[in-house]
């Protein structure tokens, strides 16, 4: 993959990879900058109904130098798939994963409320679902969703202030029940979220976009200097 971007122009020297329970998936963390922490968290485990689950796919956790000057951790995660298991229910699967991964936040908030911290993945569920909410969090402590969208012209508001605006920010096709979601999310701690662009925020919008996947990629923007 380095390779056939690098080919295309797109150098990203430095890597991780994430390994978890399952030998076949991982996380990858492609980056331009130099990774000068690394962090693998690949035995996580969780129960349910007395039984213990362990995560199919590890959490990558990198700390990128982009400058300097500026550095932001990193946390990049795939949560269950919503495809049915005959062992236990996989919306509970994919919230106790979310809570796994909350606790990693919330450590790294506890030591440092400033950090610039920036938490990304599949995580395979909609915004209200309790998994998503959990890892949202609340209060002080509480994760931004960047929600980037199409640029496609649409600048009209939220006609409902507890609510989105009606702007195109669905990233996944799931071609079985025709439906088009928004399940790939960048989250952002309130330290970083202070050098995020939202007007440097976009999914992509190209044709044929589904040729390599049936996730559209997701793009936010930063100013690499603390704010």
């Amino acid at each position: 993959l380095q390779s056939a971007l690098r080919q295309q122009g797109l150098n990203l020297p430095h890597w991780e990879h994430g390994r978890g329970y399952d030998q076949v998936a991982f996380v990858g963390v492609l980056s331009r900058y130099p990774i000068v922490k690394r962090v693998p968290h690949t035995n996580l485990s969780y129960l349910i109904d007395g039984r213990r689950f362990k995560t199919s796919r590890g959490i990558a956790e990198v700390e990128i130098a982009v400058s300097p000057t500026y550095r932001f951790t990193l946390l990049n995660a795939h949560f269950k798939s919503k495809r049915p298991l005959p062992t236990a229910d996989e919306a509970t699967m994919r919230h106790q994963e979310a809570l796994l991964l909350r606790r990693l936040v919330d450590a790294k908030l506890t030591a440092n409320p400033q950090i610039n911290l920036l938490v990304c993945g599949d995580f395979n569920d909609n915004k209200d679902a309790p998994s998503i909410r959990s890892l949202i969090g609340r209060g002080r402590k509480a994760l931004i969703d960047t929600r980037p969208s199409e640029r496609n012209g649409d600048d009209f508001p939220a006609t409902n202030r507890n609510w989105d605006p009606r702007t195109i920010a669905w990233t996944h096709y799931f071609g079985r029940e025709d439906i088009y979601s928004r399940i790939d999310y960048i989250l952002l701690s309130s330290g970083m979220a202070k050098e995020w662009r939202s007007e440097s925020s976009y999914v992509y919008s190209f044709p044929n976009w589904g040729q390599a996947s049936d996730h559209r990629p997701v793009v936010a923007g930063f100013i690499a200097k603390d704010q």
